[in-house]
């Protein structure tokens, strides 16, 4: 016991310890960041090319230690992983957050191996470890996309209310910016912020499609950017997108009613295994002890664990149903 003990702390050390460097080497004013991410918008405009792609290229800094950073150039990934995060909003770089991800999977893999004695059971927990950063990414990143599509038909219909008062779009998205709460705030107050810095409308629109890659949000940015062009009654427009928007949550209500039961099976499904494993080495330790002292538990263990995983996503894909 005192031995596991010794481990945990040690890995909180090493965690600490880690963090606190990587901290040390990336910090800069955070005001300078904030106009680096300003300039980088305006420069997207040359790198959409002749068609406006909606996908953008971007030399960024991806690690504060340059050795690092010109390893995770090479990585296909890198861009993609520093996108997740900062539409997790995390002001993480993606070197942090790997080195992160390595030093919870090797706290793991230490605690695994020195419990159980197995490689195998290591280097699932070290997988399980390394996880874990990117499963709470994708779970902030999820819930601020849910939060910004329930703020959305706000937005809108302040914006509708500010056209039909005659103010200009640009007065009714620094309006928005100011008066609504975050995450909806903060990502139009920034395109207000990018058209400042010149950037055409329409490239600040699709910065927004980007930061925010939703139905909804795609939505609102077609409508705009073909009444931009092609004229019309904007606020008839944005009145109608509001009210369809509405619909679509008032659907999905339903659905999530309907397969009520199927996400009651999944958690069950999921808790019940590991549950009846913690009930059994409580009441009778001996009769588990083969499961995680012998190879072959080992094996069986590994090959739940990779089971139930599998089981998860499948019943996950089933019971979200897209609207």
């Amino acid at each position: 016991m005192s031995m596991t003990v010794l481990l945990v702390v040690v890995f909180l050390a090493i965690v600490v310890a880690v963090l606190a460097l990587s901290t040390a080497i990336d910090r800069g004013p955070s005001q300078a960041r904030i106009l680096r991410e300003r300039l980088q918008a305006v420069e997207t405009v040359a790198r959409r090319g002749p068609n406006n792609e909606m996908a953008v290229l971007r030399d960024e800094l991806l690690s504060g230690i340059p050795a690092l950073n010109k390893l995770l150039a090479r990585w296909p990934r890198s861009s993609w992983l520093q996108e997740v995060l900062e539409q997790a909003d995390l002001k993480l770089r993606a070197g942090k957050f790997l080195l992160i991800c390595a030093c919870i999977g090797g706290g793991f893999s230490v605690v695994m191996q020195s419990a159980t004695n197995s490689f195998l059971l290591a280097v699932m927990g070290f997988a399980f470890g390394a996880a874990l950063p990117l499963l709470f990414v994708y779970y902030r990143r999820r819930s601020r996309f849910k939060k910004f599509e329930a703020q959305l038909p706000q937005a809108i219909e302040l914006l509708v209310r500010s056209t039909r008062a005659g103010h200009p779009f640009t007065a009714a998205l620094e309006m928005i910016g100011s008066e609504l709460p975050e995450p909806i705030a903060g990502e139009f107050r920034r395109i207000h912020e990018e058209q400042k810095f010149g950037l055409p409308m329409r490239e600040a629109l699709l910065n927004l499609v980007e930061r925010m890659p939703t139905l909804d949000v795609k939505f609102l940015v077609t409508a705009l950017m073909l009444q931009r062009e092609t004229g019309g009654n904007l606020a008839e427009i944005l009145d109608k997108l509001a009210y369809v928007i509405r619909e679509r949550f008032r659907i999905l209500r339903q659905v999530r009613v309907f397969t009520a039961q199927g996400r009651m099976t999944m958690l069950v499904l999921m808790c019940l295994p590991p549950g009846l494993v913690l009930l059994l080495s409580i009441v009778n330790p001996g009769f588990m002890k083969p499961l995680f002292n012998d190879p072959l538990g080992h094996l069986l263990v590994a090959t739940g664990l990779l089971m139930q995983v599998t089981g998860y996503f499948l019943i996950r894909r089933i019971v979200e149903i897209k609207v």
